[in-house]
């Protein structure tokens, strides 16, 4: 292990292989595994129950019980809680991936923010981001895989599909459970659910039936 002066919580519980790298001013909890060709920049702070494997890990970045697969992330991001990074992503800076995310393949723009329950696979997503919960960069159709691309400051709403190859030019915004399976002009404004229809009492019908 290559180091400078960092700071290690709890030396018994934390793993660090010795080609790790780590810069000035680190801190690093408990429970962390650290292997492989690591960097881990200055100012960077590694919280509890994290696995890091062959991944660069930039300045003031802070990292939450999450996993980082041959990875890189750049400076001032924020990932986790119960993030996975998985193999060839790469992260600009002052990203957030939040709570239950998974990104695999996939550069994300800065300031870009993925914060909760989103899948990102084999995609291209610009700066300023919003990609909202639950929203699905559907990458694969059972025989393979493909990409998809969005623009700077695209807004992807909560339960979006976007069905690759399809491309999310700059500045769309995609309505909360729409499902995209072609190409989005810059600015547009995308809305395709089902139109809602309520039915008067007849829950009652089948509540009832449940009972008998």
């Amino acid at each position: 292990m290559k180091d400078k002066k960092f700071i290690v919580k709890d030396k018994k519980s934390v793993f660090i292989d010795d080609e790790v790298v780590i810069g000035e001013n680190v801190i690093i909890y408990e429970n962390n595994r650290i292997e492989g060709k690591t960097i881990i920049e200055d100012n960077a702070t590694i919280y509890p129950n994290s696995y890091i494997v062959n991944s660069k890990i930039g300045k003031g970045t802070k990292i939450y019980s999450s996993m980082i697969e041959n990875s890189e992330v750049g400076t001032g991001c924020i990932i986790g809680p119960f993030a996975h990074l998985r193999p060839k992503s790469k992260l600009g800076s002052f990203v957030k991936v939040g709570n239950f995310c998974e990104i695999k393949n996939s550069i994300v723009g800065n300031h870009t923010k993925i914060s909760h329950l989103a899948y990102v696979g084999d995609a291209k997503i610009g700066s300023s981001c919003n990609i909202g919960c639950g929203a699905i960069f559907v990458n694969y159709n059972g025989k393979t895989k493909s990409k998809t691309v969005v623009g700077n400051r695209a807004f992807i709403g909560s339960n979006v599909n976007l069905i690759a190859p399809v491309f999310i030019d700059d500045g769309a915004y995609i309505c909360a459970g729409t499902t995209i399976d072609k190409d989005v002009k810059s600015n547009s404004f995308v809305i395709g659910r089902v139109h809602q229809e309520e039915k008067e009492n007849r829950a009652l019908k089948y509540l009832n039936k449940e009972k008998s």
